[in-house]
């Protein structure tokens, strides 16, 4: 089972341990890292800050440079506290220019060790499920052209390549 959970900084050993096991931000899709002014710090204050720019950064920019995001972490089982963190997802509530090019309505990784054993997949079913209760009809997903698990976990939740743009795959996906 996988669970999507609100990022909590009372989890902040399970994060920790999942950021260790990312090894650096490069692949830290959907988790909201570029919003810091470093990497984040693998600390329970480290955390609490990461949560804290989380919460900040959710709402839309007045200038329209950032649209509303819901972010979560990807949790195994029910996602009750206790329970480890698999992974990060972020679901724009809409698109502005850059991710209707390059980023898309969702974004989210599974964290090394964990691959593989479709958290992904289940997330992503999670999310789309989600984006129907805000309205969305169809959602773009993208993922980089070489990465071939992302590419079929977007396919088998419905996922239908539009085209390659640079690096990136596009994929459109009914909801709701």
């Amino acid at each position: 089972m996988t669970a999507l959970v609100a990022p909590d900084p009372s989890r902040w050993r399970e994060w920790a341990a999942m950021l260790e096991d990312f090894g650096g931000v490069d692949e830290m899709h959907g988790s909201g890292h570029w919003f810091l002014d470093g990497d984040p710090e693998p600390t329970e204050a480290g955390c609490a800050t990461f949560v804290e720019v989380l919460r900040a950064m959710a709402p839309a920019a007045a200038d329209g440079s950032r649209v509303a995001s819901t972010f979560y972490w990807i949790a195994e089982g029910d996602g009750v506290p206790g329970e480890e963190l698999v992974g990060f997802l972020n679901t724009r509530h809409e698109l502005n220019e850059f991710l209707l090019e390059q980023g898309g309505h969702i974004g989210y990784s599974v964290r090394p060790s964990r691959r593989g054993e479709g958290h992904a997949g289940r997330a992503l079913d999670r999310a789309l499920t989600e984006a129907a209760v805000l309205g969305l009809r169809r959602v773009l997903v993208t993922c980089d052209d070489d990465n071939e698990p992302s590419a079929r976990t977007i396919e088998r939740n419905g996922g239908v390549l539009e085209d390659v743009r640079g690096d990136k795959r596009r994929y459109w996906i009914s909801v709701g």
